[in-house]
Protein backbone atom coordinates (compact mmCIF):
# COMPACT_ATOMS: atom_id res chain seq x y z
CA UNK A 1 0.00 0.00 0.00
CA UNK A 2 2.73 2.32 0.81
CA UNK A 3 4.27 1.75 -3.00
CA UNK A 4 0.93 2.40 -4.40
CA UNK A 5 0.25 5.45 -2.45
CA UNK A 6 3.68 6.77 -3.50
CA UNK A 7 2.65 6.07 -7.02
CA UNK A 8 -0.31 8.25 -6.61
CA UNK A 9 1.38 11.06 -4.84
CA UNK A 10 4.15 11.23 -7.49
CA UNK A 11 1.87 11.34 -10.80
CA UNK A 12 -0.64 13.45 -9.89
CA UNK A 13 1.66 15.51 -7.23
CA UNK A 14 3.59 16.10 -10.59
CA UNK A 15 0.87 16.63 -13.14
CA UNK A 16 0.10 19.52 -10.42
CA UNK A 17 3.71 20.69 -10.21
CA UNK A 18 3.65 20.86 -14.11
CA UNK A 19 0.73 23.07 -14.00
CA UNK A 20 2.43 25.46 -11.58
CA UNK A 21 5.34 25.22 -13.57
CA UNK A 22 3.67 26.60 -16.68
CA UNK A 23 2.18 29.05 -15.08
CA UNK A 24 5.16 30.73 -13.16
CA UNK A 25 7.28 30.11 -16.04
CA UNK A 26 4.95 31.96 -18.75
CA UNK A 27 4.64 35.01 -15.96
CA UNK A 28 8.04 35.09 -15.71
CA UNK A 29 9.02 34.97 -19.22
CA UNK A 30 6.81 37.95 -19.79
CA UNK A 31 7.96 40.06 -17.34
CA UNK A 32 4.67 40.05 -14.99
CA UNK A 33 5.69 39.39 -12.08
CA UNK A 34 3.35 41.19 -10.62
CA UNK A 35 1.14 38.64 -11.45
CA UNK A 36 2.50 36.09 -9.73
CA UNK A 37 0.87 37.06 -6.19
CA UNK A 38 -2.76 36.07 -7.61
CA UNK A 39 -1.50 32.65 -8.88
CA UNK A 40 0.25 31.62 -5.77
CA UNK A 41 -2.99 32.68 -3.85
CA UNK A 42 -5.13 30.73 -5.95
CA UNK A 43 -2.68 27.76 -6.03
CA UNK A 44 -2.73 27.45 -2.08
CA UNK A 45 -6.57 27.90 -1.80
CA UNK A 46 -6.79 24.89 -4.07
CA UNK A 47 -4.26 23.13 -1.79
CA UNK A 48 -6.16 23.68 1.40
CA UNK A 49 -9.45 22.99 -0.92
CA UNK A 50 -8.16 19.40 -1.48
CA UNK A 51 -6.47 18.86 2.20
CA UNK A 52 -10.01 20.03 3.50
CA UNK A 53 -12.23 17.60 0.94
CA UNK A 54 -10.22 14.43 2.41
CA UNK A 55 -10.46 15.65 6.18
CA UNK A 56 -14.27 15.90 5.56
CA UNK A 57 -14.42 12.89 3.96
CA UNK A 58 -12.68 11.49 7.35
CA UNK A 59 -15.03 13.37 9.51
CA UNK A 60 -18.07 12.53 7.65
CA UNK A 61 -17.22 8.51 7.36
CA UNK A 62 -16.21 7.99 10.90
CA UNK A 63 -19.64 9.29 12.21
CA UNK A 64 -21.66 6.33 10.40
CA UNK A 65 -22.62 3.53 11.17
CA UNK A 66 -20.54 0.37 10.50
CA UNK A 67 -23.15 -0.59 6.62
CA UNK A 68 -23.56 3.23 6.06
CA UNK A 69 -20.02 3.40 6.28
CA UNK A 70 -19.58 0.79 3.55
CA UNK A 71 -21.93 1.69 1.30
CA UNK A 72 -20.37 5.48 1.48
CA UNK A 73 -16.93 4.33 1.06
CA UNK A 74 -17.82 1.75 -1.99
CA UNK A 75 -19.61 4.13 -3.55
CA UNK A 76 -16.66 6.94 -3.56
CA UNK A 77 -14.23 4.29 -4.57
CA UNK A 78 -15.71 3.76 -7.69
CA UNK A 79 -16.13 7.36 -8.48
CA UNK A 80 -12.92 7.98 -7.63
CA UNK A 81 -11.73 4.93 -9.63
CA UNK A 82 -13.81 6.65 -12.48
CA UNK A 83 -12.32 9.65 -11.97
CA UNK A 84 -8.51 8.64 -12.06
CA UNK A 85 -9.36 6.17 -14.97
CA UNK A 86 -10.50 9.16 -16.96
CA UNK A 87 -7.49 11.50 -15.96
CA UNK A 88 -5.13 8.73 -17.28
CA UNK A 89 -6.41 8.87 -20.61
CA UNK A 90 -7.08 12.79 -20.80
CA UNK A 91 -3.35 13.08 -19.82
CA UNK A 92 -1.82 10.54 -22.23
CA UNK A 93 -4.27 12.76 -25.12
CA UNK A 94 -3.48 16.09 -23.92
CA UNK A 95 -0.15 16.04 -22.43
CA UNK A 96 1.73 17.68 -25.14
CA UNK A 97 -1.01 20.62 -25.79
CA UNK A 98 -1.26 21.48 -21.59
CA UNK A 99 1.34 24.44 -21.62
CA UNK A 100 -0.22 26.28 -24.48
CA UNK A 101 -3.80 25.79 -23.41
CA UNK A 102 -2.23 26.99 -20.10
CA UNK A 103 -0.65 29.89 -21.60
CA UNK A 104 -3.97 30.50 -23.36
CA UNK A 105 -6.19 31.01 -20.46
CA UNK A 106 -3.85 32.79 -18.50
CA UNK A 107 -3.56 35.33 -21.52
CA UNK A 108 -7.52 35.87 -21.00
CA UNK A 109 -7.07 36.27 -17.18
CA UNK A 110 -4.18 38.87 -17.13
CA UNK A 111 -6.62 40.82 -19.41
CA UNK A 112 -9.38 40.78 -16.31
CA UNK A 113 -7.44 41.16 -13.63
CA UNK A 114 -6.02 39.55 -10.21
CA UNK A 115 -8.90 37.39 -9.35
CA UNK A 116 -8.95 36.26 -12.86
CA UNK A 117 -5.60 35.04 -12.53
CA UNK A 118 -6.25 33.24 -9.00
CA UNK A 119 -9.40 31.54 -10.62
CA UNK A 120 -7.17 29.86 -13.20
CA UNK A 121 -4.27 28.52 -11.10
CA UNK A 122 -7.33 27.21 -8.65
CA UNK A 123 -9.08 25.46 -11.23
CA UNK A 124 -5.85 24.39 -12.63
CA UNK A 125 -4.23 22.60 -9.76
CA UNK A 126 -8.09 22.17 -7.79
CA UNK A 127 -9.15 19.72 -9.86
CA UNK A 128 -5.66 17.45 -9.51
CA UNK A 129 -6.15 18.05 -5.91
CA UNK A 130 -9.43 17.01 -5.60
CA UNK A 131 -8.93 13.73 -7.30
CA UNK A 132 -5.82 13.01 -5.41
CA UNK A 133 -7.70 13.63 -2.18
CA UNK A 134 -10.85 10.97 -3.15
CA UNK A 135 -8.32 8.70 -4.39
CA UNK A 136 -6.19 8.40 -2.20
CA UNK A 137 -8.83 8.50 0.94
CA UNK A 138 -10.28 5.53 -0.71
CA UNK A 139 -7.47 3.99 -0.82
CA UNK A 140 -6.25 4.13 2.47
CA UNK A 141 -9.77 3.18 3.56
CA UNK A 142 -9.61 0.19 1.96
CA UNK A 143 -5.82 -0.56 3.28
CA UNK A 144 -5.62 -3.35 5.72
CA UNK A 145 -2.09 -1.76 7.61
CA UNK A 146 -3.67 1.16 9.18
CA UNK A 147 -3.46 4.30 7.99
CA UNK A 148 0.41 5.14 8.54
CA UNK A 149 2.05 3.29 5.78
CA UNK A 150 -0.44 4.73 2.89
CA UNK A 151 0.06 8.43 4.11
CA UNK A 152 3.60 8.65 4.27
CA UNK A 153 3.86 6.31 0.75
CA UNK A 154 1.41 9.30 -0.36
CA UNK A 155 3.53 12.44 1.33
CA UNK A 156 6.96 11.06 -0.54
CA UNK A 157 5.48 10.69 -3.60
CA UNK A 158 4.05 14.32 -3.23
CA UNK A 159 7.28 15.55 -2.08
CA UNK A 160 9.42 13.76 -4.70
CA UNK A 161 6.85 15.33 -7.51
CA UNK A 162 7.60 18.72 -5.66
CA UNK A 163 11.50 18.41 -6.63
CA UNK A 164 10.85 16.81 -9.92
CA UNK A 165 8.60 19.82 -10.83
CA UNK A 166 11.08 22.51 -9.45
CA UNK A 167 13.56 20.69 -11.69
CA UNK A 168 12.08 20.82 -14.37
CA UNK A 169 10.86 24.34 -14.07
CA UNK A 170 14.98 25.49 -13.73
CA UNK A 171 15.82 23.02 -16.38
CA UNK A 172 18.21 20.74 -14.38
CA UNK A 173 16.24 17.84 -15.06
CA UNK A 174 15.08 16.68 -18.87
CA UNK A 175 11.85 14.15 -18.41
CA UNK A 176 10.44 12.54 -21.03
CA UNK A 177 6.74 13.27 -20.26
CA UNK A 178 5.22 10.95 -22.48
CA UNK A 179 6.97 8.02 -21.64
CA UNK A 180 6.79 8.92 -18.08
CA UNK A 181 2.68 9.38 -17.96
CA UNK A 182 2.62 6.40 -20.29
CA UNK A 183 4.43 3.86 -17.45
CA UNK A 184 3.12 5.38 -14.49
CA UNK A 185 -0.10 5.53 -16.74
CA UNK A 186 -0.28 1.87 -16.32
CA UNK A 187 0.69 1.45 -13.03
CA UNK A 188 -2.16 3.15 -11.71
CA UNK A 189 -3.99 1.36 -13.72
CA UNK A 190 -3.49 -1.68 -11.68
CA UNK A 191 -3.86 0.04 -8.47
CA UNK A 192 -7.16 1.47 -9.13
CA UNK A 193 -8.24 -2.31 -10.17
CA UNK A 194 -7.47 -2.86 -6.78
CA UNK A 195 -9.73 -0.16 -5.03
CA UNK A 196 -12.59 -0.49 -7.81
CA UNK A 197 -12.61 -4.21 -6.87
CA UNK A 198 -13.05 -3.09 -3.13
CA UNK A 199 -15.36 -0.69 -3.84
CA UNK A 200 -17.92 -3.54 -5.13
CA UNK A 201 -16.54 -5.98 -1.55
CA UNK A 202 -17.75 -2.29 0.48
CA UNK A 203 -20.87 -2.65 -1.24
CA UNK A 204 -21.53 -6.53 -0.36
CA UNK A 205 -20.76 -5.73 3.51
CA UNK A 206 -23.34 -2.88 3.32
CA UNK A 207 -25.58 -5.75 1.98
CA UNK A 208 -26.26 -4.04 -1.14
CA UNK A 209 -24.86 -6.45 -3.06
CA UNK A 210 -25.50 -10.60 -2.26
CA UNK A 211 -21.92 -13.04 -2.23
CA UNK A 212 -19.95 -11.78 0.65
CA UNK A 213 -19.73 -15.00 1.71
CA UNK A 214 -18.55 -16.44 -1.45
CA UNK A 215 -14.68 -16.15 -1.17
CA UNK A 216 -13.03 -16.90 -4.30
CA UNK A 217 -9.29 -16.25 -2.99
CA UNK A 218 -7.00 -15.90 0.27
CA UNK A 219 -3.91 -15.35 -0.78
CA UNK A 220 -2.02 -16.54 2.43
CA UNK A 221 -2.73 -19.63 1.83
CA UNK A 222 -0.85 -19.76 -1.60
CA UNK A 223 2.46 -17.35 -0.03
CA UNK A 224 2.14 -19.96 3.26
CA UNK A 225 3.91 -22.49 0.81
CA UNK A 226 6.70 -19.64 0.65
CA UNK A 227 7.61 -20.22 5.02
CA UNK A 228 9.30 -17.23 6.71
CA UNK A 229 9.31 -15.10 3.32
CA UNK A 230 5.75 -15.59 2.59
CA UNK A 231 4.14 -13.16 4.79
CA UNK A 232 6.75 -10.41 3.29
CA UNK A 233 4.98 -11.35 -0.32
CA UNK A 234 1.49 -11.08 1.44
CA UNK A 235 2.58 -7.85 2.60
CA UNK A 236 3.78 -6.24 -0.74
CA UNK A 237 1.41 -8.58 -3.25
CA UNK A 238 -1.39 -7.14 -1.35
CA UNK A 239 -0.48 -3.36 -0.80
CA UNK A 240 0.57 -2.81 -4.80
CA UNK A 241 -2.40 -4.70 -5.64
CA UNK A 242 -4.69 -3.60 -3.18
CA UNK A 243 -6.17 -7.16 -2.95
CA UNK A 244 -7.80 -7.86 0.45
CA UNK A 245 -6.75 -11.11 2.59
CA UNK A 246 -9.88 -12.82 1.45
CA UNK A 247 -11.57 -11.56 -2.13
CA UNK A 248 -15.22 -12.47 -2.86
CA UNK A 249 -16.10 -13.93 -6.34
CA UNK A 250 -17.32 -10.52 -7.31
CA UNK A 251 -14.64 -8.64 -5.82
CA UNK A 252 -12.16 -10.75 -8.14
CA UNK A 253 -14.78 -10.51 -11.09
CA UNK A 254 -14.99 -6.65 -11.33
CA UNK A 255 -11.06 -6.66 -10.44
CA UNK A 256 -9.97 -8.65 -13.87
CA UNK A 257 -12.62 -6.80 -15.73
CA UNK A 258 -11.35 -3.24 -15.15
CA UNK A 259 -7.66 -4.42 -15.51
CA UNK A 260 -8.22 -6.00 -18.77
CA UNK A 261 -10.72 -3.91 -19.91
CA UNK A 262 -9.10 -0.71 -19.26
CA UNK A 263 -5.24 -1.66 -19.53
CA UNK A 264 -6.57 -3.39 -23.34
CA UNK A 265 -7.71 0.66 -24.28
CA UNK A 266 -4.65 2.34 -22.50
CA UNK A 267 -2.25 -0.18 -24.59
CA UNK A 268 -3.60 0.52 -27.73
CA UNK A 269 -2.15 2.75 -30.00
CA UNK A 270 -3.27 6.28 -30.39
CA UNK A 271 -4.41 7.38 -33.57
CA UNK A 272 -5.19 5.48 -36.94
CA UNK A 273 -3.12 4.96 -39.90
CA UNK A 274 -2.22 7.91 -41.73
CA UNK A 275 -5.06 9.05 -43.51
CA UNK A 276 -4.28 8.70 -47.67
CA UNK A 277 -4.39 11.63 -49.79
CA UNK A 278 -7.11 12.35 -51.92
CA UNK A 279 -6.79 11.02 -55.64
CA UNK A 280 -5.56 13.78 -57.92
CA UNK A 281 -7.42 13.57 -61.10
CA UNK A 282 -5.55 12.78 -64.52
CA UNK A 283 -4.41 15.84 -66.16
CA UNK A 284 -6.50 16.46 -68.82
CA UNK A 285 -5.23 16.05 -72.83
CA UNK A 286 -5.49 18.70 -75.16
CA UNK A 287 -8.56 18.80 -77.20
CA UNK A 288 -7.49 17.25 -81.19
CA UNK A 289 -8.30 20.09 -83.40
Amino acid sequence: MLLGNFLIGLREGLEAALVVSILIAYLVKTGRREALLPVWIGIGVAVATAVGFGLALTAASSEMQFKTQELFGGVLSIIAVGLVTWMVFWMRRTSRFMKKELEGKLDGALSVGPVALGTVAFLAVGREGLETALFLWTNITSSSEGSTQPIVGALLGLACAVVLGYLLYRGGLKLNLKRFFAWTGGALIVVAAGVFGYGFKDLQEADVLPGLHTVWLEPHEFFAEFGSAGDWLQTAFQGVLNVTPQVTALQLIMWALYLVVVMAFFLRPQGGPPKKAPAQPAPETAASA
